[in-house]
């Protein structure tokens, strides 16, 4: 894909010089400008495709007039102004090329939100349903966009059972989306149910629903139930530790900051509960890893309900993703504003920014800043520093911080054989195998069935040649626990290495190897095997494979050509 991107880029790079070039040949004006304006469309698309929408925006907006006949310039140009937040321009241009024999999803969704807003619910209704219709033709949305913003129409004129139906109509596939706007409108209209459906909901196994804590949470407190409020953050928050949101949220009710909850969402306001379902397709979008399009519905949902900041770490975490690391900083440094938990947040994904712009020097002296700025840290706090240490190889200072995490957290809490693994990997790093072995062995006593705890230290235990039958059963039982895990794979054909049954080593090998081809080291152990059953060139051939990996460490490639002049001969 990115071959075939960069050809486009070329061809299109190409034809800008040469038409640039004939301008001064041209007979008359009329075929400069066709030849200028040619230039700016694809300039425009160009970078409209890269995500440059400053750029995209200077060059499309000197073309207009294809607007009229062009429906590809009329989709990435209202696109343009969504990404720039230009929304109501993006509304004023969508009218102006809005034709009832055309169907452009982006304008009908633009034209029908401006019609909500202004409560011209007529004119709202009918751009909604023309949703419909284009999305029958779309296997992405399949008839339920239209859906769900018809029956907050016929929602915000009262009309309770027309909504729930239109609700109702949602396809199967889409039945997450379904249930949560199903629970809107029930606190939109009062039910009696609300708490219940949303109890109900977070309680499914078949769907992460964890961001709905939050929406209890706030319905709770916006029903004044306080005690229950308090009651259900606690629960939550022990289940889900690393959600942002609730844990934020535990913190403003602690600090008894009820109104900073409050305000991040108002079931009573129908602009609110569809900005939640434009942000739901924007993770949809960003999960499959289109950041364009997931960033063009978060605008959205922004511009319906800007009060949710929380919302932009996901675009954050897209742009960050696109490598536009100036923006995302920008965006962490505005969503420090929100609360101690979501600065902390910021302030480690603006270090990983800086590892990539400044060097781990720099990055680091940052956080390390930043960390002192937080009053009375918990042992979350110092666990998330340690595995910022240890994940850019400062494996004494990570060591450091998950013993204090130890020293702090309760015995019985579900991060504490994580946190074992950790440290343990930290100290084989260093050398210490002793303190690495008592580790691992701690994180394995708390929860025997670690898949990746198991080849840690069973594969250890391989490369020096010990406890190799257990090593073997480990890695059986890991290997059934991920039976497509190249790494484990790779480390249970190893074992059998040890163990010189040379036949079954391969067997293993080469299955690690079809998962994970461009492995240097799988692909290694693999031409050791080969090698050790006579069959030479199979393993001299995948030796000067692994030679021509760009990912290949010099010392490897050093030990490999010694291989390929003498074979293995320790």
């Amino acid at each position: 894909m990115k071959f075939l991107f960069k050809k486009i880029y070329i061809t299109f790079f190409l034809l800008f010089i040469l038409l640039i070039n004939n301008t001064s040949l041209a007979k008359d004006k009329k075929n400069q400008y066709v030849r200028v304006d040619a230039a700016n469309y694809f300039l425009g698309i160009i970078s409209a495709n890269q995500e440059f929408n400053h750029d995209a925006f200077k060059y499309l907006k000197e073309v207009q007039t294809l607007k009229q006949k062009h429906p590809k310039f009329n989709t990435e140009y209202t696109r343009t102004l969504v990404l720039l937040g230009k929304i109501k321009e993006s509304f004023t241009f969508s009218k102006s090329i809005w034709k009832e024999e055309e169907l452009l999803f982006e304008t009908d969704i633009l034209l029908g939100l401006q019609s909500f807003i202004k409560k011209d619910y007529a004119n709202a209704e009918k751009y909604f349903k023309r949703l419909n219709k284009i999305s029958r033709q779309n296997l992405i949305f399949d008839d339920f966009v239209g859906n769900v913003l018809i029956a907050w129409v016929k929602a915000s004129q009262g009309n309770k059972e027309e909504s729930f139906k239109f609700i109702k109509k949602i396809p199967y596939p889409y039945r997450h989306i379904k249930n949560t706007q199903n629970i809107f409108l029930q606190c939109y209209f009062d039910s009696t149910e609300t708490q219940k459906s949303f109890e109900k909901i977070i309680e499914e196994k078949d769907y992460n629903f964890s961001r709905y804590s939050f929406f209890l949470v706030n319905y709770l407190l916006s029903t004044n139930k306080v005690k229950e409020a308090n009651i259900a953050i606690k629960q939550y928050r022990e289940r889900y530790s690393s959600n942002l949101l609730i844990k934020q949220t535990e913190n403003f009710l602690l600090k008894k900051k009820i109104n900073k909850i409050t305000k991040f969402f108002d079931c009573k306001n129908p602009k609110d509960s569809i900005a939640e379902f434009f942000y739901v397709i924007a993770n949809l979008y960003a999960s499959e890893q289109d950041f364009k399009l997931s960033n063009f519905y978060l605008k959205i949902s922004l511009f319906l309900n800007e009060n949710f900041t929380s919302n932009k770490a996901l675009l954050a975490e897209n742009l960050f993703l696109q490598k536009k690391y100036k923006k995302s900083k920008n965006i962490y440094y505005d969503l420090k504003k929100i609360g101690p938990i979501y600065s902390w947040f910021a302030s480690k994904n603006i270090s990983l920014i800086l590892l990539n712009e400044k060097g781990k020097t720099y990055s680091v002296k940052a956080l390390e800043k930043d960390f002192k700025k937080i009053e009375n840290p918990d042992f979350e706090n110092y666990y998330e520093l340690a595995n910022f240490y240890k994940d850019n190889d400062l494996y004494e200072k990570a060591i450091k911080y998950y013993s204090l995490v130890l020293s702090k957290i309760k015995k019985n809490h579900k991060l504490v054989a994580k946190i074992f693994y950790r440290r343990g990997t930290s100290y084989e790093r260093l050398g210490n195998w002793e303190s690495a072995e008592k580790d691992l062995l701690e994180s394995l006593k708390i929860l025997p069935n670690q898949a990746h705890v198991l080849n840690y230290l069973a594969y250890t235990w391989v490369d020096k040649r010990i406890n190799l039958d257990k090593s073997l059963l480990m890695l059986k039982k890991a290997t059934e626990m991920r039976k497509n895990d190249g790494y484990i794979i790779d480390s249970l054909g190893w074992a059998y290495y040890a163990k010189k049954n040379y036949s079954k080593a391969e067997f293993f090998l080469q299955k690690a190897v079809e998962l994970m081809p461009s492995e240097p080291i799988i692909n290694d152990h693999y031409a050791d095997s080969l090698w050790m059953q006579n069959k030479n060139i199979q393993a001299r051939y995948i030796w000067n494979y692994v030679l021509k990996l760009d990912s290949t460490e010099k010392k490897l490639k050093n030990i490999i050509r010694k291989k390929i002049v003498f074979g293995i001969t320790g």
